[in-house]
């Protein structure tokens, strides 16, 4: 079973709906044959800076919200995620920026083998840490943590070499009907939008998994069939009929 999600770094409903995810496959029956993907949904090509505002700032500035609006959202995925065990979570006063280089940074960690591992790194460094990761400096700091060499990230980093797959990676969530993120995609086929609970999420796998796997409904027990042994007719029926 291939299970997809499509993510952006500083949305926090993504670094919660990963955790949630990684919790359902846990505890799934065949967690051992699920591979799990994670992609890039890049959603701050249009933010200029690196890391330059608070959340607090952003939505004060672009929406125009009171102190006591603003926190509202942001308050209510840090105690959802103290709740379900992913604490520290820094939402509101963590830093903003153009993720589009911590994409790239993650591309490379998945051509090398660290889809997973890079991804999770990620996260826990932006929400967990308070960590940039909005700079090449930054991200070529947590390049030996996944094992990868640093010189080899900061060139990746710097010539673009694999902007055009998180480009298309984007648009491909496009494709598939996504308009947020996270988006989810369970064997290609069943949609899951938005950061679903771990209760939701275990669900699908079972029902997708048993979609695949229901043994199919014998519609003639008398038919003909050929085997290794050769060909068999039913013994009721007359030879030649």
């Amino acid at each position: 079973m291939k299970v997809e999600i499509w993510s952006e770094i500083t949305c926090p409903w993504c670094g919660l709906g990963s955790h949630r995810l990684d919790k359902a496959i846990d505890l799934f029956e065949h967690r051992d044959e699920v591979e799990l993907v994670h992609r890039s949904f890049p959603l701050t090509a249009d933010v200029p800076g690196e890391g330059v505002a608070t959340v607090r700032q952003a939505l004060k500035r672009v929406h125009g919200l009171s102190d006591e609006r603003l926190e509202e959202g942001p308050r209510r995925v840090e105690a959802l995620a103290a709740k379900e065990g992913l604490a520290p979570y820094h939402v509101l006063e963590n830093m903003v920026g153009n993720t589009w280089r911590a994409h790239e940074f993650l591309a490379h960690a998945s051509a090398q083998g660290k889809n997973r591992a890079a991804w999770d790194r990620v996260f826990r460094a932006y929400y967990g840490e308070r960590r940039s990761v909005f700079t090449v400096e930054a991200l070529v700091e947590l390049a030996p943590e996944l094992g990868l060499d640093p010189v080899r990230t900061r060139q990746v980093l710097t010539d673009g070499r694999f902007r055009q797959q998180v480009r298309d990676e984007g648009l491909q969530a496009r494709r598939l009907g996504a308009t947020g993120a996270p988006f989810l995609l369970i064997d290609g086929r069943h949609a899951i939008p938005g950061a679903q609970d771990t209760a939701a999420l275990l669900q699908a796998l079972r029902q997708v998994w048993n979609e695949a796997h229901s043994p199919l409904s014998p519609a003639d027990t008398e038919a003909e069939v050929c085997g290794p042994d050769g060909c068999a007719v039913p013994a009721t029926r007359p030879v030649g009929v």
